[in-house]
């Protein structure tokens, strides 16, 4: 059986950017209609809610302590990318709604467009060996150790996380953000397998 051929620097480049940009699009569709999401961002998103605070900002901040657990743990490429990913998305979510807004946008479709657009750029992320940080950090060490999924594992936190947002924001709007937060999840378990794609 042949190696895979391990990724470019140009290849990882390309990868980040994309992931990044699709999961800073995806933010645009979740906070036009005043959702949140799960992980670290929806963290970020409930202080940003709260504090007024721009997200970009917040999220880089939440994400510090990770660090130091994925250069432990995973090693000092898969945290300089995850930190390059992190400083990404917070530039473009800062910068991203001087040029992007919606006039009409149905609450749902809000949330189908975050799901599957974030679980694409969480997806080209993740294959070119980084993360964005927090939760998918932890969530990539127990896959890689015990094989259960990110996908799942995600989900479970995120799940305790809405339940504490409930104390902050109205239910409605978080029950609205279920399924993009569902959908995100989904594809990441779906598609991010170690016995379909090993990231090199």
């Amino acid at each position: 059986m042949t190696e895979p051929s391990r990724h470019t620097a140009f290849e990882d480049a390309q990868g980040l950017i994309f992931g990044t940009l699709m999961c800073a699009l995806g933010l645009q569709f979740l906070q036009h209609a005043g959702f949140i999401t799960g992980q670290t961002a929806g963290l970020a998103l409930v202080i940003s809610y709260a504090s007024g605070w721009g997200f970009g900002a917040v999220f880089f901040v939440v994400n510090l302590p990770f660090y130091w657990l994925g250069l432990r743990r995973i090693g000092l490429a898969f945290t300089v990318k995850s930190l390059i990913a992190v400083s990404l998305l917070s530039a473009m979510a800062a910068l991203m709604p001087r040029y992007l807004d919606f006039s009409t946008l149905h609450p749902l479709l809000a949330g189908v467009l975050f799901g599957f657009t974030t679980g694409a750029g969480l997806l080209a992320i993740f294959r070119h060996g980084g993360s964005l940080g927090g939760i998918g950090i932890v969530a990539l060490m127990v896959q890689d150790r015990t094989g259960f999924r990110a996908g799942w594992l995600q989900m479970g936190f995120d799940a305790v996380l809405f339940a504490l947002a409930l104390l902050w924001i109205p239910a409605d709007r978080v029950l609205w953000s279920v399924p993009g937060v569902v959908i995100l999840n989904a594809v990441l378990a779906i598609n991010h397998r170690r016995d379909r794609y090993v990231a090199t």
